[in-house]
């Protein structure tokens, strides 16, 4: 018997082949794969090491189907009787839940040892995610999108065109309101914002914009003939949120203050050399606003204390 991590061990009854109880494998203590292993049971999401016996058998995750599992040029007998079936049309694609994991973490500079404590789940395992094609359990990627800070449907890559907070209330919720500094630590150094502007001819407009947080001042770019231009030498509102899903819970900063045009060379050169991304809409923004808060709320909702 030889296993990957992240492959999942079944425990069957010998006298009806039904499955009793099984789990992800999250830990290996030989190179080979060979047992024992450190397995997260689906049913109670503790870890335990575990020796299997007769009655257990491993389904091996698609690595297998490429014939390289440590250097072997075919898979073993367990892993000829245990391959999945080839991913309908439709499906995820192998290694995409891996790619956003990766990707989410290193965009809010967390290393994999900090996330796979925060996740409650080894360095090995995180890298193998990561790198390999695989199919987490639910259980981990709650872990996951928690450490993270996104939802579950953010890392399947699902909903990308439904609009977030489609999910259930809390039972309980609560909803407290945030100190200036805690507004300030999320609306951290960067990220995706909405503008709420008046337009040149009097109507309201929100618009969302790639943002940075220089200082004690939010600043983006735009074209001068856009909509987002049309905050300059007005009082507007800056608002950011986040929801998760999978916990239905949720945060969101609001930021009013007076946006001003940015035209000194040296500020604007830095202000294009510090920037983390150039804005998502494409073109040539060049035009730097900035917006200094004059008043800086927030509100989280969360389950209450009971």
């Amino acid at each position: 018997m030889r296993a990957h991590l992240g492959d999942q061990l079944v425990i069957e009854s010998p006298a009806t082949g039904a499955t009793r109880r099984d789990g992800e494998i999250v830990g290996l203590h030989h190179d080979d794969g060979t047992p024992p292993y450190d397995v997260r049971w689906s049913d109670t999401d503790e870890v335990t090491l575990v020796f299997p016996g007769p009655d257990a058998h491993i389904r091996h995750l698609e690595h297998e189907q490429a014939g390289t599992a440590y250097g072997s040029p075919q898979p073993d007998a367990d892993a000829a009787q245990a391959m999945p079936a080839a991913a309908p049309p439709g499906t995820l694609n192998p290694g995409d839940i891996g790619r956003r994991v990766a990707a989410e973490r290193q965009r809010r500079g967390l290393s994999r040892e900090t996330t796979a404590l925060r996740a409650r789940m080894s360095p090995g395992y995180l890298a193998y995610l990561e790198e390999q094609p695989a199919d987490p359990s639910v259980a981990t990627l709650v872990r996951l999108a928690d450490a993270l800070g996104t939802t579950v449907g953010a890392l399947r890559g699902g909903g990308a065109d439904l609009p977030p907070g489609q999910g259930h209330a809390l039972l309980h919720p609560r909803l407290v309101d945030l100190d200036p500094q805690e507004c300030r630590t999320l609306l951290s150094t960067h990220g995706v914002g909405r503008i709420a502007v008046s337009t040149s001819d009097g109507r309201p407009a929100v618009v969302p914009v790639n943002y940075e947080v220089v200082g004690d001042a939010i600043v983006f770019r735009t074209a001068p003939d856009s909509v987002p231009a049309a905050a300059v030498g007005k009082e507007v509102a800056f608002e950011v949120d986040h929801v998760d899903e999978a916990m239905s819970r949720g945060w969101s900063v609001l930021a009013v203050g007076t946006a001003s045009v940015v035209t000194e060379p040296d500020a604007v050169r830095a202000l294009a050399q510090r920037a983390h991304t150039t804005p998502w809409a494409g073109g040539r923004r060049e035009m730097w606003v900035s917006i200094r808060p004059a008043t800086l709320t927030g509100r989280r909702i969360m389950p209450a204390d009971r």
